[in-house]
C-alpha cells in the first residue's frame, strides 16, 4: 500500500457545483461522511447543502477560495475530514495541491504529486512518453526557446504546425500555424497567452494533424501494481479546443484498434508508476494512426460516457483505490455495452461568441424521468449562475444499444431541458445532435467550424406561434390568470426578440383570444390566429397554451429586463416593449457597456486619450475567459468608469468614446 494511501472515514471535496454533488453522491453510498468547500459566491449552493458539512473558504473569486491551498487545509482540519478529492478543475491537476494534502496528513484522491507533475507540462509528458514507446505527433519539445531555435525548427517539422504552451490546456496559448511567415506572431502570441494564464511562457510545437478525431484512453491503476484501461471516448466535436460532445466507445474504433490504443496507454501509464483514474489523449487520423497529446491526471467531465457503457462507478473506483484497495477486475472482464453520448449544457450566449454568462436562474426543469437520461447538475431554480467559474453548468447523458438510439434519446432530452434566466447553448447541442454530418457519423475537430456555422450566426428569429405564447404568458403574468384580466394584460404589447419586432393587438373571439402580430421591416406580412388558454398555474409559470387548433405546453418567468419563455424545445428572452435600438446599438454613440457580469482585469486606456476604431481599452474576465471591450471608431475616451481589478456588472457602464469628426459625418 502507497504511504499515502490508506482507509478514511470522511472525504472533503474540494471542488464545487455539479461535480462535488456527483462525488459526494457515491461517497454517501460507500458510508463515508462528505465535507463540501464553498466560496461567498457559492453560499447557497446546492453542493454545500448537499454535504454532511460545509466551510466557507474565501471570497468569490477563484484565487481567493477555491484555488486557496492553505484555506482547502484548514477547512480539512476544521471538518475532521482525514481525505481530499479534488474532482476536475481548480486544483485536481496541481502537484502542489497533492504534495500539500500529503504533508498535512490526508489522502489525496488522486495520482502522486510526482505524475501530476510529470504529465502537467506537454514538453516534459512528451519527452517521457517517447521513451516509452508511445506514438507522437513529431515536433520540437527542447528547452531552448528562443525564435531562432524555434523557427529553425519549424523547418524540419514541416507546414502547418500547431504552437501549444507547454504547461497549458484548453485551447490557451495554442496557435495553427499555416507558413513560415507567420510563426513570428503566433510565438508572441502564444507565449503572451501562455504566460498570463499559467505563469509559464514555454512552448512546444508539434505538425498539424488536419481533421483528426480526438479520442481518449480511460486507464485505472491501484497501488498494487495493476493497470487496466476502459475502451475510448470520442470528443471531437469542440469549439476553441473546448469539449462540446462526447461519446464512447468512439465510431471510429474497432476492436483491433482499440486494444492497441489501449496496451498503449496501459504500458505508458506503468512507466511513470501511476495510480487512480488518467486519461491519455490521443489524436487519430483518417488511416488509423494515434499519437499522443496529453495525459490528464484526474477524472474527467466526460467520465459518464465510460460508466454508462461499462456498468462501473469511476469515482468508487477512485476513492477505493485511494483507501489501499485492488481493483475489482481485470482487463479480460472489461466489456463495452451500447452507446453512451454526453453533451455539456452551458450558461453561455452562443451567437455572441459563446460569451459565458451568468444572473439569477429563474426556472430550472430536467429533462422528465421518461427521458431516460442521465443528468448531472447543481442547480436549483431561483438560485443564481454566478460568473465566477467555468460556465458548464449541467451535462446530459443518454445511452442507448447504438449510436443513434443514444443521439436520437439525447436529443429529445435536450430539447425537453428547461433552464431559464440565463442564454444558454441547448439551442446549439440540439442543432449539433441533429445535423446529418453527426448522424452520419462525419464527426473530426473541425466539425464545428464546417458544419455549424449558421447556428452559431445571430439566432433565427422566433416563429409566430411562439410570439403567440409570449402573449399569453405576459397576459398570465399580469392577471393572475383571470380571462378578462388576461385579454387586458395583453392587449397591446411590442414584442422583440433575436432582432425580431411585432406589434401585437389581443381581442376577445368566441373561444379565446384573435390574436394579430405585425412584423416590422420591409416585406413583412401581418399574421392573425387564435390563442386559448387551456391549462395555467401563473405562480409556476407553466401553461398549455393552443395556436390555430395546435397545443403547446409552456414555461415562462420574468425579470426586470425581459420575459422569458421556453417552447416547442427552445428557450427564448423576449422584451416587452419596444426597444428602437440593436442589443448592440449603444456602439453606434460610443457608450460601452459591460456585456456580462464580469471582473476588470485591464484598463488599456486613460480619460481624454485617441483610440483607432478596433483599439483595446478594457479586458474582463469571467468563468475563466478573457473578453476585450475595443472603441467601436476612431475617437477620444470621454469617459472611463472601468477601474482595473475593480468588478463591472452586465450593462454597466465601461466607457464612452466620443467619435471624430469624420465619423459624426458620416453617420
Amino acid at each position: 500500500m502507497s504511504a499515502t494511501s490508506r482507509p478514511f472515514n470522511t472525504l472533503l471535496v474540494a471542488n464545487r457545483g455539479e461535480i462535488a454533488v456527483r462525488i459526494m453522491r457515491t461517497a454517501r453510498r460507500l458510508g463515508l461522511a462528505t465535507v463540501a468547500v464553498y466560496s461567498e459566491a457559492d453560499r447557497h449552493s446546492p453542493h454545500v447543502a448537499f454535504a454532511d458539512r460545509a466551510v466557507c473558504i474565501g471570497a468569490a473569486a477563484p484565487r481567493e477560495s477555491y484555488l486557496n491551498v492553505p484555506a482547502i487545509i484548514e477547512a480539512a482540519r476544521a471538518s475532521g475530514a482525514d481525505a481530499v478529492h479534488p474532482g476536475y478543475g481548480f486544483l485536481a491537476e496541481n502537484a502542489a495541491f497533492a504534495e500539500a494534502i500529503a504533508a498535512a496528513g490526508l489522502v489525496f484522491v488522486g495520482p502522486a504529486a510526482a505524475a501530476i507533475h510529470a504529465m502537467g507540462n506537454k514538453a516534459e509528458a512528451k519527452r517521457l512518453m517517447l521513451a516509452a514507446d508511445m506514438p507522437c505527433v513529431p515536433g520540437y519539445q527542447g528547452a531552448a526557446q528562443d525564435d531562432a531555435t524555434l523557427l529553425a525548427e519549424s523547418k524540419s517539422i514541416g507546414f502547418p504546425l500547431m504552437v501549444k504552451a507547454a504547461a497549458g490546456g484548453g485551447g490557451r496559448g495554442m496557435r495553427l500555424v499555416r507558413e513560415a511567415a507567420a510563426l513570428p506572431a503566433a510565438l508572441s502570441g502564444a507565449r503572451s497567452e501562455a504566460a498570463a494564464a499559467f505563469g509559464s511562457d514555454e512552448l512546444i510545437l508539434e505538425r498539424a494533424v488536419i481533421a483528426p478525431r480526438h479520442v481518449e484512453i480511460q486507464v485505472f491503476a491501484d497501488t498494487h501494481g495493476n493497470v487496466i484501461h476502459l475502451g475510448e471516448r470520442d470528443c471531437s466535436v469542440q469549439r476553441r479546443h473546448q469539449k462540446v460532445i462526447e461519446e464512447a466507445p468512439s465510431p471510429a474504433v474497432g476492436p483491433a484498434l482499440r486494444a492497441r490504443m489501449g496496451e498503449a496507454a496501459v504500458r505508458a501509464a506503468k512507466s511513470i508508476g501511476y495510480v487512480g483514474a488518467g486519461t491519455m489523449e490521443f489524436l487519430l487520423d483518417g488511416d488509423g494512426n494515434f499519437y499522443f497529446m496529453e495525459m490528464n491526471t484526474r477524472l474527467q467531465v466526460e467520465h459518464a460516457v465510460t460508466e454508462a457503457i461499462t456498468g462501473f462507478d469511476l469515482v468508487e473506483w477512485q476513492l477505493r483505490v485511494a483507501a489501499g484497495e485492488p481493483l475489482a477486475v481485470t482487463q479480460d472482464e472489461v466489456h463495452l455495452n451500447g452507446h453512451a453520448i454526453e453533451v455539456r449544457l452551458t450558461a453561455e450566449d452562443v451567437p455572441a461568441g459563446f460569451l459565458p454568462q451568468g444572473g439569477p436562474l429563474l426556472r430550472w426543469r430536467p429533462p422528465a424521468a421518461g427521458r431516460d437520461v442521465r443528468v448531472d447538475h447543481a442547480l436549483e431554480e431561483g438560485g443564481a449562475i454566478p460568473t465566477h467559474y467555468d460556465s458548464m453548468v449541467a451535462k446530459l447523458v443518454a445511452h442507448g444499444a447504438d449510436r443513434e438510439a443514444a443521439r436520437r434519446k439525447l436529443l429529445r432530452a435536450v430539447e425537453d431541458c428547461v433552464l431559464l434566466g440565463v442564454p444558454t447553448n441547448q439551442g446549439f447541442l440540439a442543432a449539433c445532435l441533429a445535423h446529418a454530418a453527426f448522424t452520419g457519423n462525419d464527426v473530426h475537430t473541425g466539425f464545428v467550424d464546417i458544419h455549424m456555422q449558421a447556428a452559431l450566426q445571430a439566432a433565427v428569429p422566433p416563429r409566430h406561434v411562439t410570439a403567440c405564447a409570449v402573449l399569453a404568458a405576459s397576459g398570465l403574468l399580469g392577471s393572475n390568470g383571470n380571462p378578462e384580466a388576461l385579454a387586458r394584460a395583453a392587449s397591446s404589447v411590442v414584442l422583440n426578440a433575436a432582432g425580431q419586432t411585432w406589434d401585437t393587438t389581443l381581442q376577445p373571439a368566441a373561444e379565446g383570444w384573435r390574436v394579430s402580430l405585425r412584423p416590422r421591416g420591409e416585406d413583412s406580412q401581418p399574421v392573425a390566429c387564435t390563442l386559448r388558454v387551456l391549462r395555467a398555474d401563473a405562480a409556476n409559470g407553466t401553461a398549455l397554451v393552443e395556436c390555430d387548433g395546435v397545443a403547446h405546453p409552456l414555461v415562462f418567468a420574468a425579470d426586470k429586463h425581459a420575459l422569458h419563455l421556453f417552447q416547442s424545445g427552445r428557450a427564448w428572452q423576449f422584451a416587452l416593449h419596444d426597444p428602437r435600438r440593436r442589443r448592440d446599438a449603444g456602439d453606434a454613440d460610443g457608450v460601452l457597456q459591460a456585456p456580462l457580469t464580469a471582473r476588470i482585469v485591464a484598463v488599456n486606456v486613460t480619460e481624454g486619450e485617441r483610440v483607432e476604431a478596433g483599439q483595446p481599452l478594457v479586458v474582463l474576465e469571467a468563468m475563466k475567459m478573457e473578453h476585450t471591450i475595443a472603441a467601436p471608431f476612431a475617437g477620444v475616451v470621454a469617459q472611463l468608469p472601468a477601474r482595473a481589478g475593480g468588478q463591472a456588472s452586465a450593462g454597466s457602464l465601461l466607457a464612452r468614446v466620443e467619435a471624430d469628426a469624420a465619423v459624426k459625418e458620416e453617420a
